[in-house]
Order: C-alpha cells, then structure tokens, then sequence
C-alpha cells in the first residue's frame, strides 16, 4: 500500500514502479541504522578497476580496490598500501609496502601483486594503461618494495599512481582474468561481475544495472572513520523516482540531483542538499581525421576538418543560455579544458569568443564553402553527465539558426562509451561530433588533459588515449612532451600557455562548462564532497 501512495504522491507512471522495484526491495523496509541506500543514473559498468578510465566507474570502485597511495580529504597524496615512497634517480621511484595487509579472500599483499597489477593494467584492454606512458618497468626488489624506472624523467609519477588500484595476482590467475575484458568491445571477464581488493569495503552481491551491496572489510588495515554494517547502491535512471525516493525516505542519498529539483530538495525539513563546482569540464568534440564523415550529407569532404566551420560551431552555442535555462544557474562556462584549481589553468585565457548572429554564422559557412549549411551527428549520453541530453538538445537548436542541421543520438552511458572508445582496429569512432567530460584526477595537474586528450593519438606512446575525435597539431604535441618532463616551474608555466593557446586557436574541442556537483542526502546522513565528485564511503556516517 505504501508503494502504491507513494506513486500517486509523486505521480509518476508505471515505468517508476518497475525502476523503485529495482531498489533491491528496500522500498517500504525499516533499514538498519548503520545501513546506508544510495542511488545513481547509472552504473559503474564493471567491478574491474582498469575497466575505463571514466570517474563514476573509478570512485566506486576505490571503495573495493585501493592504490599504493590514496588522496585524502584534501586530495593530497598520503599512504596506503605503500607506506613510503620517492626518487631513486630521476628516472626511477621507489615504493616501500605496507605490511601485514591482506585482500578479501585472505591472500596476503606483497610486491609480487604490484608487479602484477602493472603489467595488467598496462595491457592493451586496460582503460587505465595511458597512466604508465612513461613507465618503463615494474621490478620487484623484495617482498616489501617495489621500483619503477621510467623511460624519461616524470615528475607526476606518483599523482597518477593514486588512481592504480592494486589487485591480487593469485586470484587473478586462479579466476583466469589476468588481463582486463575490453569494455571497447562489451567483453567481460570473471573481474568484471566480481572484486577481491585491499579495501574498506567487501563486494557482497551485485546484478549489473541494478544493484551493488557492499560491506565492511573486517580486516581492513586502516581504522574505519564509518559506521555502516552495508552499503545498497542502486541503479535508478528516472530522475523524478530517485528525487520520489530520497523525499520518501527509500534511499538515503542520491548522487546526482537534476538541477531543477535542487531548490524542492532545500525545502524539505529532512534534507540536506551539498554542492560546489566541478573540476570537471563538459565538452564537445569533433572527427578531425576522416575526409568524409559517415553521418553527413556532404560527400567528398568532412566540413569538421575546417577551423572556420569549428569556430562557427563554437560561436552558435549560447552556453549563458544554457547555463539559465537547461542547468538553471548550476554551471561554470568556460573556454579552457581545464577548470580553476588545477596546475596550469591559465585564467586570462578563459574567455570565451563572442557569439555569432544567425546571419554571421551562415555567411562564414558560405566562405568555408558551405552556402546551404550541412547535415551531421551528435552524439550524447543520457545518464551520464548533469542534463547531458538536454543540452545536446538545446546545441541543436542553436546551430540549426546558423543552418547547421544536427541529428541528436543520446544512449545510456554504457551503449554511448562503447560506441565513442578508441579501437585498434579502426581510425577513429563511428562519430562526427560528441559529447565528453574529463576531469584530472589522476594528477589535477593539466598535463594529464594534454596528455590524454589533445596530443596525437599514438597508441605506443600511450598519448591521445581519450583523444576520440583525433585532433592532432605536431607543434602542440612537442610541447606537451616538454612539459611532461619539465621541473623548472616557470619555463612550464610558460609552455603550458603557449599549448593552451594552440588548442584554443584551433578551436580543437568546444570547453562548455564545469558542472556543478549536486548530492542530496538524508539529514541524518554525514559524508565528504570532494570537488573530483569522489564519493569515498570510508567518510560516510549515518547518525
């Protein structure tokens, strides 16, 4: 009876009843105090840590898998499973091991999972693999410390190393996964539906596109700041069932809060709504390699390859008016790929150009050789990004006034990432324009966005891994390897700009905007908001 008021309250239709009976059965059920219910749009697509190199799907599960080092509240590096760490030389790093520490299933942690976990990780299937571009080898110096000599000094080592989960190279072998399924290609492998971390959290039971129970490890070797006995996460894609939800008390926190509901959830006496800016940044990009795009009317050429027809894409794109009306105020524009408070954001570049009338945009078309305008894709996630279709259906709007015609596919982000991921076997993604959003966690430094995003694709060197769209100018390229490398800090301040400055002037990718994050939560519910949208359960507290 509970469920059926509860529908009618919120009026909601039956496609919500099927997605709260999703909740796992704890819709109308006294949960246990210490038991801790949260939701999400989407789910974190496979429990192995080198699945992708996307956020959601990392933070989730940093609470199994755990890193020789970890970032605190303050996102500095501290210890975890190396309790000391440093330079042997300029091109060799040395990582003392905790001691004393085991994984899930018992097996105790020495070098030997370290040395195995690079060379997992660093496989071609890894989503991962980008972070060891310049990592040479892993060598196993005893059973307590481990070396990585790098090809070429890299300064950023251990920042990357925050987010290189360690895994157990004896279960590994005994469930036949010692290499990561290619989520490129939809595989799975036993680690994709199973975990056995260092961690503070267990994986009890999971039913992928639903629902996740985690629960404490017993044995874990740090003292736990929680007080929960499990932790119910499930997959809830209609926003109005989870906002139902969370006022209704069936879930106590939801991840991702529509910005149009924030100010119904501020004025409910029972909850807390938390939020601050993003350090990720949303943006489109472009096929800059191939002549001919194959969702296009125009034959012969790919008017994407055009710095003109880029700029006029750009210009078209309103996004104060999408920042007022689809994220309703709970957005930062930007024109830089980088947000503030990260190494290298160059402030007096973050200006985006003026916008373009109508008229303007069709005459600069006419002088790209475009005088009827053109047709071409977009692709978007649905459930992935804050009001990520929304906004790809506002951009449409807006540049069909400057007589381009945008044919809007949005998809789940499970269909959407294996659609956009970079394949071996083909040039580039079957994609003229997309959506993205990157964020630097792995070093909050912007190399890692040159790195990863706008150097050339190169798959030996590891460079241009995220780089879907093949943007490629050599002249940026050469500077970002110099800077990868450089410790002088001005001499890299100054390259940095000097990069920043090509990839704007080649209008390379269009930045839109660092969303704001917006989590919800029951008053009676204590957690930690950190500005790379982490959400480490180790902090969460139900009072």
């Amino acid at each position: 009876m509970r469920k059926r008021a509860l529908l009618r309250r919120w009026g909601l239709a039956l496609s919500v009843a099927s997605a709260l009976a999703g909740l796992g059965g704890t819709i109308g059920m006294p949960a246990s105090a210490k038991t801790f219910r949260w939701a999400n749009a989407g789910d974190t697509n496979s429990m192995d840590p080198y699945g992708r190199n996307e956020t959601f799907l990392l933070q989730f599960n940093a609470n199994i898998y755990e890193g020789l080092l970890r970032r605190g509240k303050d996102l500095k590096l501290e210890p975890a499973l190396a309790v000391k760490w440093g330079k042997v030389s300029p091109t060799r790093w040395f990582f003392e091991l905790r001691q004393g520490v085991t994984f899930h299933d018992g097996t105790k942690f020495t070098a030997d999972d370290v040395v195995f976990s690079f060379g997992r990780a660093n496989h071609d299937n890894s989503g991962i693999r980008s972070y060891f571009a310049s990592v040479k080898e892993a060598v196993k110096v005893s059973d307590t410390r481990v070396e990585f000599e790098t090809k070429y000094p890299d300064p950023l080592l251990d920042q990357k190393f925050a987010q290189f989960a360690i895994m157990s190279k004896a279960w590994c072998e005994k469930n036949n996964t010692t290499v990561p399924a290619d989520l490129r290609k939809n595989e799975e492998s036993y680690a994709s539906r199973n975990a056995n971390g260092t961690g503070p959290f267990v994986l009890k039971d999971r039913k992928a596109g639903e629902r996740t129970i985690l629960v404490p490890n017993p044995t874990w070797w740090d003292k736990p700041e929680h007080n929960l006995t499990e932790v119910i996460f499930s997959v809830v894609a209609n926003p109005a069932t989870r906002v139902a939800a969370l006022k209704a008390g069936d879930i106590d926190m939801m991840y991702e809060v529509p910005p149009q509901d924030t100010d119904s959830l501020k004025r409910d006496a029972n909850l807390k709504v938390i939020e601050g800016p993003e350090t990720r940044v949303v943006y489109f990009g472009f096929d800059h390699l191939r002549d001919e795009l194959p969702e296009s009317n125009i034959k012969g050429r790919n008017p994407l390859k055009d710095k003109r027809v880029r700029e006029v894409i750009y210009r078209s794109i309103d996004i104060e008016a999408i920042k007022r009306t689809v994220m309703r105020g709970q957005s930062y524009p930007t024109a830089l790929m980088v947000a503030p408070g990260i190494n290298g954001y160059v402030k007096d570049l973050d200006k985006r150009p003026s916008l373009l009338k109508p008229e303007e945009a069709k005459k600069k078309l006419a002088e790209a050789g475009y005088p009827n305008g053109f047709e071409i894709s977009l692709d978007c996630p649905n459930d992935r990004y804050v009001n990520d279709e929304k906004i790809c259906q506002a951009t449409v709007s807006m540049l069909a006034k400057a007589g381009i015609k945008v044919n809007l596919l949005a998809q789940t982000r499970l269909k959407f990432f294996a659609k956009i991921a970079l394949q071996t076997t083909n040039p580039v993604p079957n994609i003229n324009m997309y959506m993205l959003g990157w964020s630097p966690g792995s070093t909050y430094d912007v190399h890692n966005v040159f790195e990863q995003l706008i150097q050339c694709y190169n798959l030996d060197r590891r460079k241009g891994q995220t780089n879907n769209g093949r943007y490629c100018n050599p002249k940026f390229d050469a500077l970002a390897d110099k800077i990868e490398q450089e410790i002088d800090p001005e001499k890299r301040d100054e390259m940095i700009r000097e990069a920043t400055a090509i990839y704007l002037g080649d209008y390379a990718y269009i930045p839109l905007h660092q969303q704001a994050i917006i989590w919800a939560a029951r008053k009676n519910i204590e957690l930690h908001q950190s500005p790379d949208n982490y959400f480490p359960l180790r902090f969460v507290k139900v009072k």
